[in-house]
């Protein structure tokens, strides 16, 4: 064949491959983040009672972490630290909860090439979306709000539009916007977040939607209590006040039963956006994550927030599937939330912004055997901190002098507090030295002894003593 003809047969090759495919050198991303969703509410990951389809099929293409945490807050907000941490591959000491000091993340794809697209909650300040994202669409810029009806707003020129109301449920015009972004991709790699503002309470779904819970037939959590036994330092934020003192069972499920139709409908947009994926030219070429920026109590404890440090609270889904991602397998490494986009970017081959402080756990995406922490150290406030190990959690109570130690191995469900138990004493006398010295790496300077402690005891108000958190 002569050369010109050669020539005119690649480029009618060229032609004729997609775009997408030809062009796109660099895995895409996809991230799938809710508010307020605690780790054990997929199906697939050992809930019998819920109904999650979606997510239940990502699980069984990817690896789903079950040691995967969130490091807390200094306030009740905690979903503006967990985010900020999220985007910034920095720790909670470390972040700027504004997203304006230092490079983001999603930045970081942009700059390596990436297409950024956000759809969804955004608790960090509107002002920082344009520094992270080249496209915004439908955001809502606050805390919490009912989905019904919504405010949102869409960026033009590197600025938010005033708010205007949607036709629909907030979470799927979420949904919709992703979707129209995935279709219209051509020859960039894109970094696409859907940042959902549910389960987060009011746990409102429409009407029409078929999936409902029997509040009689909602089982307790194992370890539900009508009163916290103690004052943990934040027992009348917003959150706490959702239920009356004592909690009763009847309220209990009739809230989780209300918690579990929400987290449903949300797998069902979370549906839709995998179907648009699966029917793409990047279907085997993108990296799908599911998370959620904390936990929740929901009558665990007598608790009903996420301000606290207990599993249900700090710990988080995370399911990561993609290519080079062994499937259907489970893993007992430990994570925090802001390893997630180092690991990611690792995988994609994008430079580290130079203040992320992150890990990378590729490794264990590979052999979910591969451990990543060897200890995860949590705080709230300066009411609350907490530390863990591949078996033991101690919590530490400060203000009031009090210590907790669980055995996570034989009581997942933190019930039994063996920090008083003689036998266990030299155990908590480690753990507390491991606490103090990991905290003080993250540079916490909140004391883990005050001169005078505060009584333990706590009753309930008399009337409401609400506190902002959202």
């Amino acid at each position: 064949m002569k050369a010109s003809r050669l020539l005119a047969a690649l480029a009618i090759a060229t032609f004729l491959v997609p775009p997408a495919v030809a062009a796109n050198d660099h895995p895409n991303v996809l991230i799938f983040f809710c508010d307020d969703q605690r780790a054990d509410t997929i199906a697939a990951l050992g809930n019998s009672v819920i109904k999650t389809p979606n997510l239940d099929r990502l699980v069984k293409r990817g690896v789903a972490f079950d040691r995967a945490y969130m490091q807390g807050g200094f306030h009740g907000a905690t979903c503006m630290p967990s985010r900020a941490m999220l985007l910034s591959g920095r720790s909670l000491w470390h972040i700027d909860e504004t997203l304006m000091r230092d490079e983001t993340w999603p930045s970081a794809f942009r700059k390596a090439g990436y297409s950024t697209f956000l759809s969804g909650k955004w608790h960090n300040g509107p002002a920082s979306i344009p520094k992270s994202f080249e496209t915004a669409r439908a955001i809502f810029a606050g805390g919490m709000m009912n989905p019904l009806e919504a405010k949102l707003s869409n960026m033009i020129n590197g600025k938010l539009t005033p708010p205007a109301p949607v036709k629909k449920h907030a979470c799927e015009v979420f949904a919709d916007e992703a979707i129209e972004f995935l279709k219209s991709r051509k020859s960039e790699p894109f970094f696409c977040e859907i940042a959902f503002d549910g389960p987060h309470d009011p746990h409102i779904v429409p009407d029409d939607f078929p999936i409902k819970y029997d509040p009689a037939q909602m089982p307790l959590p194992a370890n539900y209590l009508p009163m916290h036994p103690w004052d943990n330092g934040e027992m009348t934020v917003r959150d706490e006040e959702l239920l009356p003192w004592p909690r009763t069972p009847e309220a209990v499920r009739a809230m989780n039963a209300e918690y579990y139709r929400y987290i449903s409908y949300l797998d069902m947009q979370i549906g839709r956006v995998l179907d648009v994926l699966d029917a793409s030219p990047f279907a085997k070429d993108t990296f799908v994550v599911f998370s959620a920026d904390s936990g929740v109590a929901r009558g665990s404890h007598g608790l009903i927030g996420k301000q606290n440090l207990y599993e249900h609270s700090v710990r988080v889904p995370l399911i990561v599937a993609g290519p080079g991602i062994v499937a259907n397998q489970r893993t007992d490494a430990m994570c925090y939330l802001f390893d997630l986009l180092p690991t990611i970017g690792k995988l994609c081959d994008v430079p580290a912004p130079k203040t992320s402080e992150g890990i990378d756990f590729s490794a264990t995406l590979k052999n979910p055997t591969t451990p990543a922490r060897r200890q995860m150290v949590f705080a709230y406030r300066d009411v609350q901190r907490a530390i863990r190990d591949d078996r033991w959690k101690l919590i530490r109570y400060p203000q009031i002098d009090r210590t907790a130690l669980y055995d996570l191995e034989n009581d997942p469900d933190e019930v039994t507090n063996l920090a008083q138990k003689p036998e266990y004493a030299s155990r908590v006398k480690a753990m507390m030295a491991s606490l103090d010295d990991e905290r003080k790496s993250f540079d916490d300077k909140a004391p883990l002894h005050v001169a005078h402690p505060k009584p333990a005891d706590w009753k309930p108000p008399t009337k409401s003593t609400k506190s902002a958190s959202k």
